[in-house]
């Protein structure tokens, strides 16, 4: 199973997850740049779908779908089968809610198609306002492999290391993380994002100390992601 990463919009980040025939695209605000890579590779569009149901994240659905015959997954059909099948592999699905109640994270092959969920280096904005909710999702997505390649729904890796250095200015990694910043392919592993995401550092003793400096309650783990998730 490969992975194409297209830019629309000023940051957004669209995705095609393919084989030797068919696709699906996720968050295909690109339309023409995914609808020319498919033609260029002989690929049949089978699905179209989102990774929440924001207007950024589905601008392209109409126009994919009236140009390729393709089938739409909405977020019921993805939650009853658990699972996108291209050719006999399986792109699972894992319901992530906490920035919407609708989102989900794709994953197959050592890859996490996370929508605004997980940034590289950053995490969503809690809509839902269920701060729990969201950190439990997050707790679902740190159980995967330290290799596992994070793909997000935007590119906010430069900012998001501006804001990891307001929250833990003492830590080195966050300059490693941005020397991995690649405007053309927006990546980054698990293992980098426990090295320098704060959102994914709660139980780090380095950023525990951090936030009680700056006056948190550190005691459980609950207030530490609260702490963070009130952070400015």
């Amino acid at each position: 199973m490969n992975i194409k990463q297209f830019r629309y919009l000023s940051d957004n980040l669209a995705y095609l997850v393919y084989n030797n025939k068919t696709a699906v695209a996720i968050d295909g605000g690109a339309v023409d740049l995914i609808l020319s890579f498919v033609k260029k590779n002989g690929l049949k569009l089978k699905f179209v779908t989102n990774t929440h149901a924001h207007s950024d994240h589905t601008s392209g659905l109409k126009s994919l779908l009236d140009r390729s015959g393709a089938l739409y997954l909405d977020g019921d059909d993805l939650l009853e089968t658990g699972y996108i099948e291209l050719e006999g592999e399986r792109l699972n699905v894992i319901h992530t809610p906490g920035h919407t109640n609708d989102s989900v994270t794709f994953y197959g092959d050592n890859i996490l198609i996370t929508g605004d969920t997980l940034f590289n280096g950053t995490i969503g904005n809690c809509f839902t306002g269920d701060n729990l909710l969201f950190l439990n999702s997050i707790k679902k997505l740190m159980k995967f492999s330290e290799k596992t390649v994070i793909y997000a729904g935007h590119d906010y890796f430069e900012y998001a290391m501006e804001f990891a250095r307001v929250i833990e200015p003492e830590n080195d990694n966050i300059n490693a993380f941005l020397k991995k910043y690649n405007p053309l392919l927006i990546t980054s592993t698990l293992e980098d994002e426990f090295k320098a995401n704060p959102y994914l550092r709660f139980n780090n003793p380095q950023l525990m100390s951090a936030l009680k400096e700056k006056g948190f309650s550190v005691s459980t783990e609950q207030e530490r992601w609260e702490a963070l998730m009130s952070f400015e």
